[in-house]
């Protein structure tokens, strides 16, 4: 067949007998012919219907038959299903997220995700009384929502979804839909301040403790972070953490000990960017000397008593 997905004659009976509630029959009726060109005649049945076909094979007599059936029968035919929609209206398949990066870069604005934390869901430990208790157990589990954070230039959108990924491609149609019909901005920036950005917008895809690390090893500083305090009950945990870098301490608090360190990392990040900039230290340029060459180029009277491969 063509189209591998196209049903075969078959496969058309199959349904057909099923949505009347009949079992379809085929029967070997004759089989003539040499070896190497049998013939082979088939009888189908469905009800009190039949029809005969040959054809080189069985199968091949098979779906012959099967197809006089589909064109002969006065049964009553199933509806054809519709066509699946496709869940993903983009053109070529291209999701939300890499169209608007591609969107992005003409517009010369990268596109930064950022995690958002989830809204806080109620709390029923409150009631402790024996029925509050009880029923808590049977409480249905609140599916977990997860919230993105998208900046395109000086634009912010804002998706969520089940997952982190799905949230992301939320953020990206809401930015594809604003972005679409705007005109591309013309880069207008001097170096200075383009470099500036073009740091600060590194920064933003790296997480506070990445960062911290870095501004330590460029200043040669260095860096500990120490969980100090763990309190409440094994199910509603809540954790200090410190962090020291050189001269500058700070301390974080979260129901997690990453948390708790990204938030001290946070905090002391305020105190690392008011630091002086580093001087540029331009690096020496290197020089390589030429290697000699080896191989010396002979006359033409070279190797005159050689045979011709050596010489």
């Amino acid at each position: 067949m063509a189209n591998p997905k196209e049903k075969t004659p078959m496969c058309l009976v199959n349904e057909l007998a099923r949505f009347n509630r009949i079992q379809p029959q085929y029967k070997l009726l004759n089989e003539r012919g040499p070896a190497h060109a049998k013939m082979f005649t088939v009888q189908l049945t469905l009800g009190e219907q039949t029809w005969e076909a040959e054809g080189s094979s069985i199968k091949k007599a098979q779906h012959a038959a099967a197809s006089k059936a589909l064109n002969e029968t006065t049964l009553p035919k199933p509806t054809p299903r519709p066509p699946k929609n496709n869940v993903n209206n983009n053109p070529g398949s291209i999701t939300p997220t890499v169209e608007l990066n591609g969107l992005a870069m003409k517009r010369g604005e990268p596109a930064i995700y950022r995690p958002l934390d989830p809204k806080p869901i109620p709390n029923y430990r409150a009631n402790y009384n024996f029925r509050g208790m009880y029923n808590q157990r049977y409480h249905c589990p609140v599916p977990k929502i997860f919230y993105v954070q998208l900046t395109v230039g000086n634009s912010e959108f804002f998706g969520e979804g089940k997952t982190r990924q799905a949230a992301r491609h939320n953020a990206a149609m809401k930015a594809l839909q604003a972005l679409q019909n705007e005109p591309i901005p013309e880069k207008l920036p001097q170096n200075g301040e383009a470099g500036k950005e073009s740091e600060e917008d590194k920064d933003a895809n790296k997480s506070e403790i990445s960062v911290v690390f870095e501004i330590a090893l460029k200043r040669n500083i260095p860096v500990s972070f120490e969980v100090i305090k763990e309190s409440g009950p094994p199910h509603m945990k809540s954790f200090v953490t410190r962090v020291t870098v050189g001269e500058f301490t700070a301390e974080g608090e979260g129901n997690s000990k990453k948390l708790s360190k990204k938030r001290a990392a946070m905090a002391v990040l305020q105190e690392l960017k008011k630091l002086p900039p580093l001087p540029v230290i331009e690096k020496p340029k290197l020089y390589f000397k030429k290697r000699p060459k080896t191989i010396l180029k002979t006359g033409p009277e070279y190797g005159q008593g050689m045979n011709p491969i050596s010489r």
